[in-house]
């Protein structure tokens, strides 16, 4: 299967200030990759980098198999992207706006784009600045996918859209992905991440301190544990993202689970849970310090 994404540590400062460092990333044809961390992290200065909108400090980034600085206007022409805040002209009106956007790639959209704003529920008579976020966002959604391109680098995409047109949106990336499209799609949003992507990738202060197949994510990296009727201070190696309520410790834990087993079965439990993490709980894991209860 072809590489569509492929970074190489790729480094940008800004000045002295650390935007992302020694990031290596790939994205194969056919996916649907998730790419998840909280705001700051550096998941939009790595879709900048990917879009040629910023220079890379060191490292190198490749889309297509080729290299994002060098050839930035071919690259671009077979990418959809929506950013995460849209700055639109309040004044056109949206139908305006959206053949605007199709005509700087010199295509003509208008079919495609009449099915999405349908499809949407966008007037194109409404002026830009008369919407609210998530019909801007909707704007954005039909300017990135009108075109029909191969590659979508979508950050954020889903920010302000009521829970039908989440749906409608998810929808259409499902129906365009089976069409052979692959998808790059930034979020803090996990159960959106987890629900629609194959893999992910995790992103901490710059770097990358995961990525794997979202079932494993999940599957494979710890238990969650609730535990009701544990004494006071109860601590075992292994336990990670400790919440305590009254005598319910809730965790999750990365070890032998028999030696857990084996510390409980000496106290008078009430009742206990062990199920496979969510993937928020997962994410907390790499961001939150361990602590005892």
């Amino acid at each position: 299967m072809a590489t569509i994404i492929e970074t190489v540590n790729l480094t940008r400062y800004y000045g002295r200030q650390l935007g992302i460092k020694d990031l290596n990333l790939v994205v194969s044809e056919g996916e649907i990759f998730g790419y998840i961390g909280p705001n700051g992290a550096g998941k939009s200065t790595t879709i900048r980098l990917l879009l040629g909108l910023i220079r890379i400090s060191s490292g190198s980034a490749r889309v297509f198999g080729r290299d994002v600085e060098k050839h930035r206007e071919d690259i671009l022409a077979h990418i959809g992207y929506m950013q995460a805040e849209s700055n639109f002209y309040s004044d056109m009106r949206v139908g305006e706006l959206i053949g605007y956007s199709a005509s700087l790639r010199k295509k003509d959209c208008t079919a495609e784009a009449a099915a999405l704003m349908d499809r949407f529920e966008l007037d194109p008579g409404r002026k830009i600045g008369e919407l609210s976020l998530g019909n801007r966002r909707k704007v954005n959604i039909v300017c990135a996918m009108q075109h029909r391109p191969e590659l979508y680098i979508l950050d954020e995409p889903t920010s302000g859209l009521d829970p039908l047109m989440q749906k409608e949106f998810w929808d259409l990336i499902r129906e365009r992905n089976r069409e052979g499209a692959t998808f790059l799609i930034s979020s803090h949003v996990l159960s959106e991440v987890q629900h629609n992507c194959g893999r992910a990738a995790i992103i901490r202060n710059g770097s990358i301190v995961r990525t794997d197949d979202v079932a494993k994510l999940t599957g494979s990296m710890a238990k969650k544990v609730v535990a009701a009727g544990v004494p006071a201070g109860f601590f075992l190696e292994g336990m990670r993202n400790v919440k305590v309520n009254g005598d319910v410790l809730t965790f999750l834990f990365r070890g032998d689970i028999n030696a857990l087993l084996a510390e409980l079965a000496g106290m008078d439990i009430r009742d206990l849970q062990i199920t496979e993490p969510d993937l928020e709980e997962i994410f907390l894991h790499y961001y939150e310090r361990d602590e005892r209860p």
